[in-house]
């Protein structure tokens, strides 16, 4: 019988010792790394059937490495570590993709039943997925205008087989979009490749799309296979296309003009006949007057450019994706189901959303966790939300208009600027470390740059 490995990712050495003891006694093969980075390079690199994971490392907190990993989150469980947990931090992990939540200092019993379900959950959802053919495809939910033409766009360029550049603001669905051609077109048999152009360190994006060959630098222990050569004859997505590095760029342009590459270290060329989808949440535009972003690139990607519409310009579909978002929440953590009441779905059309429809499905699921009532009542949501369902009320101190302003005018400026926070910033005339403190003040959250 094959035996189990585990990656323990934690920066003290007694918890790795205490660990490795425990599962080693029960069998499992375990790999101790002391931090993230190694961490995540295992993660990616290696095949794990579990990891540990702590909250918070010397050299970058767990959860990035959660968030950077999430890709290889559909094969490999995590468990999530910490001596300091909160709830919000418990959560957070739970959106990103951790399976379990644990707290030092760690029981051993717990240790090794929180393990053996964790394997055993993944292990019955890759047999139902299998039984299926496919696991269910995740739907583009709305029935506005906006959403009606993206859906239009995708039937059509679906069977085109052409390139195709995905733009929008973060969270608006782009993955969604590109997974939707992908399903729609003649190799929707074969597999959707997909990979996260920002979440991979400069010294393996390259590994990760062309592969290597063994012996090409440390820990290049066999011959690897790259995106590229998994989806000849399929689909690759490249998302985050905006954050590839020049020296990268050069590289895949080479290999969309030549049809083949080499991995690295190797000489031998490799043909791959893949379709290319990307997306960005940049201004390809913008990035190539900085010269951040190769113009020939550009022009081999964006054969057909889609653009998928921020939530608040598709303001009817509030109401149809927090019910959706609601149902799909209850089903995931065994939960009945929470209607929205009164005063709730007025509260939430008058917002203006900046972390659009992800933003909206990480509400729904934390009221679905958090809120004690039957039913999402308004004073459940968020104060932001709150304050944006109508005007001040006719008592507000001088400060408190002032500050309402403030709030509205940053979060204006931060959707103009695509989320950037450096970008708003300069638009707004103050340092960055200002802009930092106010949106801490305020509550707003953005995405990371």
């Amino acid at each position: 019988m094959k035996k189990r490995r585990v990656l323990v990712i934690d920066d003290e050495p007694a918890v790795r010792e205490t660990l490795g003891a425990i599962l080693a006694d029960e069998g499992y093969v375990v790999t101790p790394v002391a931090s993230g980075e190694e961490g995540l390079k295992r993660l990616i690199e290696e095949s794990f059937d579990l990891a540990f994971l702590d909250v918070w490392l010397r050299d970058r907190d767990g959860l990035s490495v959660l968030e950077a990993a999430r890709e290889r989150l559909r094969d490999v469980p995590v468990i999530m570590i910490s001596g300091h947990a909160n709830v919000e931090t418990a959560v957070r992990a739970v959106r990103l993709g951790a399976d379990d939540f644990l707290e030092k200092p760690l029981s051993l019993d717990r240790v090794l039943l929180t393990a053996q379900k964790a394997i055993e959950r993944r292990s019955l959802l890759a047999e139902l997925a299998s039984i299926r053919g496919r696991s269910e495809p995740e739907e583009l939910v709305g029935e506005s205008p906006p959403m009606h033409r993206l859906k239009q766009e995708i039937a059509r360029v679906a069977s085109a087989d052409a390139r195709v550049l995905i733009t929008g603001e973060n969270g608006t669905g782009k993955e969604l979009v590109a997974r939707a051609i992908h399903r729609l077109s003649s190799r929707a048999d074969s597999p959707l490749v997909e990979v996260n152009c920002a979440a991979l360190p400069e010294e393996l994006i390259e590994s990760e799309l062309f592969g290597h060959v063994r012996g090409s630098f440390t820990g290049a222990s066999d011959d690897r296979r790259g995106k590229f050569e998994e989806a000849d004859g399929a689909t690759l997505f490249l998302d985050e296309i905006g954050d590839m590095s020049a020296r990268t760029q050069a590289k895949v342009l080479r290999a969309l003009q030549e049809g083949r590459f080499t991995r690295v270290g190797g000489t031998k060329p490799i043909s791959s006949d893949a379709r290319i989808l990307s997306a960005t949440n940049k201004s390809l535009s913008e990035e190539i007057r900085r010269g951040t972003f190769r113009e020939d690139l550009f022009f081999r990607l964006a054969v057909v450019p889609i653009e998928v519409p921020a939530l608040r310009d598709r303001g009817e579909d509030v109401a149809l994706l927090a019910r959706h978002f609601l149902e799909q929440a209850s089903h995931r953590f065994g939960r009945r189901p929470k209607p929205l009441g009164p005063g709730t779905l007025e509260a939430l059309s008058a917002y203006r959303w900046p972390g659009n429809v992800r933003e909206l499905k990480n509400l729904m699921e934390r009221l679905m966790i958090l809120s004690p009532n039957s039913e999402i009542l308004p004073e459940d949501l968020p104060p932001e939300f709150r304050r944006e369902s109508g005007a001040l009320p006719p008592d507000a101190t001088l400060r408190e208009a002032r500050e309402d302003f403030e709030r509205r005018y940053i979060l204006t400026t931060l959707r103009r600027c695509r989320g950037n926070v450096t970008r708003a910033a300069e638009a707004l005339a103050i340092e960055r470390s200002n802009l930092y403190r106010k949106l801490k003040a305020y509550g707003i959250e953005v995405e990371r740059e």
